[in-house]
């Protein structure tokens, strides 16, 4: 079956790396990797119960040329609608940039990534988030 989802081996190793990194903070929580039409990550405290939902984002670049920060407005909206603590972590080659989708302020306008033959989801509504105070870097 073809990958619609143009999620290689190595986005999900940064993914993996990603959550792992951000969990350094909260070291008595663990992760669960969610399914394919779903957010990426459930965040469990020490007796196993759900304190938070994150996606993660990943860019091709340093944190301090990862500004505006770009996520689909449909995974914004995908991830607000679990209601419990909403987080985005954007991956860079040198560390993550994250906070909690409640906490941050974006614009909302069309874009995305460059047209890739007749795949619908390229272009579309998207969120950017400039560097502000609810925004966390964290290096590797």
């Amino acid at each position: 079956m073809k990958n619609l989802r143009f999620e290689s081996s190595q986005d999900l190793t940064r993914e993996q790396e990603a959550i792992t990194h951000f969990l350094t903070l909260k070291p008595k929580c663990s992760y669960v990797k969610l399914g394919e039409n779903q957010v990426d990550f459930k965040i469990l405290d020490q007796d196993k119960i759900p304190v938070a939902y994150v996606e993660v984002k990943g860019r091709n670049g340093t944190m301090k040329d990862a500004y505006p920060l770009p996520v689909s407005a449909y995974k914004v909206v995908k991830l607000c609608k679990l209601r419990l603590n909403p987080i985005i972590i954007w991956s860079c080659l040198d560390g993550i940039i994250y906070g909690q989708v409640t906490k941050i302020v974006g614009e909302a306008k069309w874009g995305g990534r460059k047209q890739r033959g007749n795949w619908y989801a390229d272009q579309e509504l998207m969120i950017y988030y400039d560097k502000q105070q609810g925004l966390k870097e964290m290096p590797f």
